[in-house]
C-alpha cells in the first residue's frame, strides 16, 4: 500500500518488522521493558476510528521508507484527510492481508 506524505510517496509494509516497529510505538509498557502486544491493541483501536491508532499503524509501516515520514507529518496526514473512514478501511484492510497480521486478528474474534 501506497500513501502520499508530504509530496512523497510512502510505501507501507505490513510484515514482521511492522509489529516490532508498531511495539516501539505503542507497545505495552511496564516502565522496566516493553511487552509488546501493540498489534492485539491497534485492531480493534483501527476499527473503532481510533485515529493515534491509525497514526501509530502507519508510521510503523512506513519503516522502508527514506526518508521515513516522522510522526508528526503522519499526524498531519490524517489530520488534513479528505475522507478519514475511507484511509482507516484502506489501512485496516491492507494490514489484515499480511501474514503475521492474520493470525492475530483471527484470535481477537475468537
Amino acid at each position: 500500500m501506497n500513501l502520499k506524505i508530504n509530496e512523497k510517496n510512502v510505501e507501507l509494509k505490513f510484515g514482521i518488522r511492522f509489529v516490532r516497529e508498531l511495539d516501539i510505538v505503542g507497545g505495552v509498557d511496564t516502565g522496566s521493558f516493553n511487552m509488546g502486544m501493540a498489534l492485539t491493541k491497534a485492531i480493534p483501536a483501527l476499527q473503532a476510528y481510533d485515529p493515534v491508532a491509525l497514526s501509530n499503524v502507519i508510521y510503523a509501516a512506513s519503516y522502508g521508507a527514506s526518508p521515513r515520514p516522522g510522526m508528526a507529518e503522519v499526524d498531519e496526514f490524517i489530520e488534513n484527510c479528505g475522507d478519514i473512514e475511507k484511509l482507516f478501511a484502506d489501512v485496516t484492510k491492507e494490514m489484515l492481508k499480511a501474514n503475521v497480521v492474520k493470525a492475530a486478528a483471527k484470535n481477537l474474534k475468537a
